[in-house]
C-alpha cells in the first residue's frame, strides 16, 4: 500500500546537501526490504517545485536520511530524541511527523482558543514561518507489529510458526515444544544465517526476512517408531519415476523422469511448458484415485513404479463461470485494497511526471540500450552483448560472466573434479524493475561481491526484460535443469527483479539454494552467498571423500592389473626362453646326430674296406695284436707282417676309435704308433710276431 504525505519546506532545504537543486525532481532510494509499505513523500519549496520519492525502512542505511527528514520537518535537533520518536512509531516516518504535528497543534489550541468556525480553505503560509505542513485529511492508523514466518523441519515433520519481530528465539522453542513434544533442553534450533543464537536473542536484532527456514536437531533423542515407518516413503521420495505422458491432441508421447519428491502440481506445470496447455485447462487421465491433491508428491500419489502412463488434453469447455467470477472478485478486492486509503492527488497535478519520480525519462535520447538483443540466435553472442553493455552502464568492475550456453556453464561448475567444482550463480536482469539500477551498481559491482563470486561461483547472466528472452530462458532452464528452476523464476514478478539464483549440482538433480531478490543490501547479499557456499562446501567435502575413495580403489585395481600384466609378461618371457632352450637342444642334438651318423658311416666304410683276417697257419708271417680300449676291453686280431700301419689304424677306427681322436701306444718301451709313417709295415714298426697296444685319447 502506498501512502503520500505533503510537507512544505523552505528553499534552503531544497538547496541542501541531498544533491537536488532548485527546480529539479528526483528519486531518493533507501533499502525497504524489512517493510511491506513504501511511503512516498513529496516536498515543495516556497518558490520552486522539487519532488523527492523516499522508500524507508529501519536498516542502518536508512537511519541517517530518516533523521535528517524528521529533524527538518519537526524541528527536533536532538538526534537521540529523533531516534526515540522514530522507534516509538516503528520507524514509520509519516506517523512520527504527524504525531509531533498533532502534539504541537493540541498545545497551541490549549494556549489560544480557536474561533468557533473555520474556513474550509487555509491561507497560504507567510514567508517568515519555517514551514507549514499540509496535514492529510484521513486518520493515521498505527502500524501493526511486523510478523515473521518460520518453516521448521524435524524428522519428516514441518511446523509453520508465526511470531512478532520483537519476540525472542526462546518463544519459538516454546511453540515447537508444544507442537513437536520435544523438551526445550534437548532441542537445538539450527539454520540461522548468523550462526547459533541464544534463546534470549531478539529476532529484530538478527535482521531476518519475512520468510525463514529452520530445522531442529535432537541428538539426545533416538528416532521413534514412526520415523522408521516412514523409511519406505523416504526411499520412494529418492526414487525416479518415468511418466509416459500422451498428448492426445498433438498425438505425441513425452517420456519424463521425475524424482519421487516432485509434486503433481510441478509435473503439470512442466507439462504446461511442453504442451502450451495452462494447468487450469489441462484434463488428465491415468492419475490414481488417491492423487486428488496437486500438492501431493509422486511418491505418495500411488502411481506405478518405475513407469506410469498418463494422458492429457485441453478441456473442451471453459472453466466454470463461478470459479472465474470468484477469481475476478478476488482480483478486484486485491486491487481495491491497494488503492483504498491512498488519499493523494495525482503527481502530475503538482507538475511532477511519474517517469521523472522514478528516474525514467521518456526521452528517446536518454533511453538505455537493451542489455541483450531480442531473439538472438546464439547464446554466446547474446552474452557478449550483455557483458559489453553491462560494462558500459556500470563500469568494468563487475563479476566475470560466463560466455556460453547455460549447459556449458553447468558443465563447467558441476562436472569437473570434486575439488574444482563451484556453485552456479544465475543473474537475471530486468530493466523494467526500479531495483535493477541500484542492485547492479551497488551490489553486483561491489569489490567484495565481485571477488567472492569470481572465486567461488561460475556466474551466468540473462536479460528477461523482453518476453521473448524470458520465454527462451524458461525453455533453457526446463531443458537443462528440469522444471524446478523454471518454476522458481516464473513465480517472481517484475518488481522483484533482478534475481540472483545460486544453484548447486548434485548426483541426481540440481538444487536451487538461494533466490536473492533485488531489494537487499551488500551485507545481506554476502551473507546469503556465504550461506550457500557453506552448504556447498559440506557437500563438496563428501564428494571429495567419495572421489578419493573411488580413485584409491581404481589405483589398487590399476596396480593389480599392472602386476598381473607384468606376471603375464614374465611368464611369456620364461616360456619363450624355455622354447629357445629346447630349440637349441634340438638343434645340438640334430648336429650331434648328424656327426654320429657321419662317424658311423665312416666306421662302416672302413670296416668294409679292411682286408680279411689271415689264418693262424699260413705261408706269410702273421702278427697277432692285442689292443686295450679306454673302457678296458681288448681288441684282438691277426694281421700279415707286411700289412701297412694304415690298415691297423683303419681297424681301430672301425671299432669307434678314429686315429684323429686317439693315439695308439705300445706298453714297453712306450711308443706312439700313430706318429709313425702309416705306409710302413708292421714288421718295420716292430709289431711282430705279437704285441699288446693300448688306446689313449688325444689331449
Amino acid at each position: 500500500m502506498s501512502k503520500l504525505a505533503l510537507v512544505y519546506l523552505p528553499d534552503a532545504f531544497i538547496q541542501s546537501d541531498l544533491g537536488y537543486r532548485t527546480g529539479h525532481s528526483g528519486t531518493f532510494s533507501i533499502c525497504c526490504e524489512c517493510r511491506n509499505q513504501i511511503y512516498n513523500i513529496v516536498f515543495f519549496g516556497q518558490h520552486h517545485n522539487c519532488s523527492i520519492t523516499l522508500s524507508i525502512g529501519p536498516c542502518v542505511l536508512c537511519t541517517l536520511p530518516l533523521l535528517f527528514f524528521s529533524q527538518a520537518c519537526t524541528g527536533i535537533d536532538n538526534i537521540a530524541e529523533a531516534i526515540t520518536l522514530l522507534e516509538l512509531n516503528n520507524w514509520d516516518l509519516v506517523a512520527a511527523i504527524n504525531g509531533v504535528i498533532n502534539d504541537c497543534s493540541a498545545t497551541a489550541e490549549a494556549a489560544v482558543a480557536p474561533p468557533a468556525t473555520s474556513s474550509s480553505s487555509s491561507s497560504p503560509p507567510s514567508s517568515s514561518s519555517a514551514f507549514c505542513p499540509v496535514l492529510p485529511s484521513r486518520h493515521i492508523v498505527e502500524r501493526q507489529p511486523r510478523m515473521l514466518n518460520f518453516r521448521v523441519e524435524y524428522r519428516q515433520r514441518t511446523v509453520e510458526v508465526v511470531v512478532e519481530e520483537g519476540s525472542a528465539v526462546g518463544e519459538i522453542k516454546h511453540i515447537l515444544e508444544t507442537e513437536l513434544q520435544v523438551p526445550i533442553s534437548k532441542m537445538q534450533l539450527k539454520g540461522w544465517k548468523s550462526g547459533d543464537v541464544s534463546d534470549i536473542t531478539v529476532l529484530r536484532s538478527l535482521h531476518l526476512p519475512k520468510n525463514n527456514s529452520l530445522y531442529v536437531l535432537t541428538p539426545d533423542i533416538a528416532p521413534t517408531a514412526s520415523t522408521s515407518q516412514n523409511s519406505v516413503l523416504q526411499e520412494s521420495l529418492n526414487q525416479n519415476f518415468l511418466l509416459v505422458i500422451s498428448h492426445r491432441e498433438a498425438q505425441r508421447d513425452y517420456n519424463l523422469n521425475f524424482p519421487g519428491s516432485r509434486t503433481i502440481q510441478e509435473v503439470k506445470r512442466n507439462v504446461s511448458d511442453l504442451t502450451n496447455i495452462p494447468v487450469r485447462h489441462q484434463q488428465w487421465e491415468g492419475w490414481p484415485a488417491a492423487a486428488s491433491d496437486d500438492s501431493m508428491t509422486l511418491a505418495a500419489s500411488g502411481i506405478s513404479y518405475p513407469c506410469h502412463h498418463l494422458s492429457v488434453c485441453r478441456r473442451s469447455s471453459p472453466v466454470n463461470n463461478t470459479e472465474a467470477n470468484m477469481f475476478e472478485q478476488c482480483a478486484d478486492v486485491h486491487m481495491v485494497s491497494d488503492s483504498e486509503g491512498d488519499d493523494f492527488e495525482d503527481a502530475s497535478e503538482f507538475g511532477v511526471d511519474e517517469s521523472e519520480m522514478f528516474g525514467m525519462g521518456s526521452s528517446t535520447g536518454c533511453r538505455k540500450a537493451a542489455l541483450m538483443p531480442e531473439n538472438s540466435e546464439n547464446e554466446s553472442d547474446a552474452l557478449l552483448h550483455f557483458t559489453a553493455e553491462f560494462s558500459t552502464r556500470y563500469g568494468e568492475c563487475h563479476p566475470v560472466f560466463f560466455i556460453g550456453t547455460l549447459e556449458a556453464a553447468s558443465q563447467e561448475a558441476f562436472y569437473g573434479k570434486a575439488r574444482d567444482r563451484k556453485l552456479l550463480a544465475i543473474y537475471l536482469h530486468n530493466d523494467e524493475s526500479v531495483l535493477s539500477n541500484v542492485f547492479c551498481s551497488q551490489m553486483m559491482c561491489a569489490d567484495s561481491i565481485v571477488a567472492y563470486l569470481s572465486q567461488n561461483f561460475i556466474t551466468w547472466a540473462w536479460d528477461v526484460t523482453k518476453e521473448a528472452n524470458k520465454a527462451r530462458l524458461l525453455t533453457i532452464c526446463t531443458r537443462h535443469f528440469g522444471s524446478v528452476v523454471a518454476q522458481t523464476i516464473r513465480t517472481y514478478k517484475t518488481d522483484q527483479f533482478p534475481l540472483l539464483l545460486t544453484v548447486m549440482g548434485k548426483r541426481t538433480s540440481n538444487e536451487v539454494l538461494n533466490v536473492i531478490q533485488g531489494n537487499t543490501t551488500v551485507d545481506e547479499l554476502m551473507m546469503r552467498l556465504m550461506g550457500a557456499m557453506e552448504i556447498f562446501s559440506a557437500q563438496q567435502q563428501e564428494d571429495i571423500k567419495d572421489e578419493d575413495e573411488r580413485e584409491a580403489r581404481e589405483m589398487v585395481k590399476r596396480e593389480q592389473d599392472e602386476a598381473y600384466q607384468l606376471s603375464l609378461e614374465a611368464d611369456r618371457k620364461k616360456r619363450e626362453a624355455q622354447e629357445r632352450e629346447q630349440a637349441e637342444q634340438l638343434r645340438l642334438q640334430q648336429i650331434q646326430k648328424e656327426a654320429d651318423d657321419e662317424k658311423e658311416a665312416i666306421r662302416l666304410s672302413l670296416e668294409h674296406a679292411l682286408p680279411p683276417e689271415p689264418a693262424e697257419e699260413g705261408g706269410e708271417p702273421i702278427s697277432k695284436l692285442r689292443i686295450r680300449t679306454p673302457s678296458g676291453e681288448f681288441l684282438v686280431r691277426r694281421f700279415l707282417g707286411s700289412t701297412k700301419l694304415q690298415i691297423l689304424f683303419d681297424f681301430v677306427a672301425s671299432k669307434g676309435y678314429p686315429w684323429d681322436d686317439f693315439k695308439l701306444l705300445t706298453t714297453f718301451p712306450r711308443r706312439n704308433i700313430t706318429q709313425l709313417d702309416p705306409a710302413s709295415s708292421l714288421l718295420e714298426a716292430k709289431l711282430f710276431p705279437q704285441e699288446t697296444l693300448f688306446l689313449e685319447a688325444k689331449e
